[in-house]
Parts: C-alpha cells; sequence; structure tokens
C-alpha cells in the first residue's frame, strides 16, 4: 500500500507526468529530457529523483551521464505503463513533447550515424569475408528461438541488432556494451524500429551488474574474439542465466586472416569447439546444438548451452 500511494503521489504533478510519458518512449538524458520540456536541468533533475525514488523510473548511470526510462515489470512500473495509456493524445502539452522528442531522436540518430559512417569500411571488409548476416541471423534464430523467452542479455551489444532482432517479437531485453559510441548506435537503431521493450547500458562483461540470475538467455555475438579473457566472460554470463536457461555464442571458427588481428583488433583468430566447449562446462553449463555457416574466408561458428535447472 506504502509503495502505491508513494507512486501515485509522486505521479500527480504536470512535469513528472509528462517526464513519465516521454520516458514511456525510451531512454533519455537529463539533457535531452530538459530540452524537450523546456525547463531548467535542476528543476529536471529533482522530478527525476522523485520518479526513480517512487520506483515509477529506472536511472541507468554510464559514466559521467545517466538515462532514464520506465521501470521494469515491478508494481511500480505496472502502475506507470497503465498511467501512460490513460493520457490524452491531440492538443495536448504531452503531443507538443513528443514532437520535440522527435527532433532529439533526430539528432541522435545523425550523430550515432555520423560515427558509423566513419568506421563502416572496417565492418563491411569483415563482412565481406563471412556469410550473409540474414543467415546468420536465422540460425540463431532456430538455436534460440524467440517464443519462451520473457528476459534476453545481448553482451557486447554493438549496434543493438540483436536486441532489434529478438524485440520485434516481442522479447523483453537488455545490451550492455563498453564502448560510450556503440551505445549511442545501438540507442538510435532501437529507437528507430520503435522498440520500447529492449534497452542498452554502459556494462563491463566481467562484471555484469546484475547480483542474481536474471535472464532466460544470453547471447554473444561477434565479441568473443576481442575478449581478453573469454572463458571469464562466459563464466560471468552464467552466472547470469536462471535454471533452465541458455547462453548463445556467434563467433567465427579457427582462420588465419591476421589482418584481422593486426587491423581490427581481433585478439583471437576465432575458436575450435573443443575450447568454447570446455569454457562452457568450467561455467557450469551444458554444451548442446552447434553450427557452422562458411563463408568466403570466414566460417561463422554458433555454439549453444543449457544451465542445468
Amino acid at each position: 500500500m506504502d509503495t502505491l500511494l508513494s507512486a501515485l503521489r509522486a505521479v500527480a504533478e504536470p512535469t513528472r507526468l509528462r517526464l513519465l510519458a516521454l520516458c514511456a518512449e525510451g531512454e533519455f538524458t537529463v539533457s535531452e529530457l530538459t530540452q524537450i520540456v523546456g525547463q531548467s536541468q535542476p528543476r529536471v533533475s529533482r522530478h527525476l529523483k522523485q520518479l526513480t525514488d517512487a520506483g515509477l523510473l529506472q536511472r541507468l548511470p554510464e559514466g559521467s551521464w545517466a538515462f532514464y526510462r520506465l521501470a521494469g515489470e515491478t508494481p511500480a512500473g505496472q502502475l506507470a505503463r497503465h498511467i501512460v495509456g490513460q493520457l490524452p493524445e491531440a492538443g495536448t502539452t504531452i503531443a507538443q513533447d513528443r514532437e520535440r522528442l522527435a527532433l532529439v531522436r533526430r539528432a541522435r540518430a545523425a550523430a550515432a550515424q555520423g560515427y558509423f559512417d566513419a568506421n563502416a569500411g572496417r565492418w563491411n571488409e569483415i563482412r565481406s569475408m563471412q556469410v550473409d548476416d540474414g543467415l546468420v541471423e536465422g540460425r540463431l534464430l532456430s538455436m534460440l528461438p524467440a517464443g519462451g523467452l520473457s528476459a534476453l542479455l545481448d553482451v557486447g551489444t554493438g549496434t543493438g541488432r540483436i536486441l532489434e532482432l529478438y524485440g520485434e517479437r516481442g522479447v523483453a531485453g537488455v545490451g550492455v556494451d563498453l564502448s560510450h559510441e556503440m551505445l549511442s548506435v545501438a540507442r538510435a537503431n532501437l529507437s528507430r524500429a520503435g522498440l520500447s521493450n529492449v534497452y542498452v547500458r554502459h556494462a563491463d562483461m566481467y562484471r555484469l551488474p546484475w547480483p542474481a540470475p536474471a535472464f532466460d538467455a544470453v547471447t554473444f555475438h561477434q565479441v568473443l574474439h576481442f575478449a581478453d579473457d573469454p572463458a571469464a566472460a562466459i563464466a560471468e554470463a552464467a552466472r547470469v542465466v536462471r535454471p533452465g536457461g541458455c547462453v548463445v555464442i556467434v563467433d567465427f571458427a579457427p582462420h588465419d586472416v591476421e589482418a584481422l588481428r593486426s587491423d581490427h583488433a581481433h585478439r583471437r583468430l576465432g575458436f575450435a569447439d573443443c575450447e568454447v566447449n570446455d569454457w562452457l562446462v568450467e561455467a557450469g553449463l551444458e554444451p548442446g546444438a552447434a553450427a557452422t555457416l562458411p563463408g568466403n574466408r570466414l566460417t561463422v561458428a554458433l555454439w549453444q548451452a543449457r544451465r542445468p535447472g
């Protein structure tokens, strides 16, 4: 009862109601929300703190920034979604806020596109050596069907493509990455796709910010070849997977393309099945299905494992 009353008191103010409606559209910084609602940053920050303290919003720190979004499937989070669903649309302040929100999204997308354009050649060179992305995604979907998944974690999310793939199928998910630039790209992509059931946050794959198992599945999509300690990353993923959940790894089979190490910062030139399976077993997982998809010079491999329970 106290939690419900606290949440109702927090939202019973015009600006806080506007902020709640905006955060239902995605995740935003204080400066972005300040730009939209046209109020001072200290005032907006105070309102956001009240909404966060009441459990209606989630605050996601990222370096010197913090992003705000609606809380998850908690009683206060469910109340927040119900309240937002009752808000009028046309001819209201909230409708005007959403128009200004579109400008913020366009600016965010432009910044992300600038970063992507500067690095596109690097990614396109690698893509030209491997099988088409659509075939890899199709095999991933067959090994980790969206049906039955309620929570997905994508480690090293990059552009957010795996979140987009599953988010379009109704799966709730979060992607983590250490690169602020890539998180900006992912946010722009997820915003453009209109997905509010998936989001990204800044986190280290060796120290994931969940103290207990919280996910039905964890994916590593073309991430482990950059890792100093792939076994430790897999063990940390296994720690946050619920009993009966899965870990799926997509990476390269062993290859001899040395340019990927010298020009693209790959620490490992692919992984052998026996090596990956040993890491999975050491992490307390049971290796399952595996697949390979040969390309021009690179073979993409997929490994799946299940946490007993």
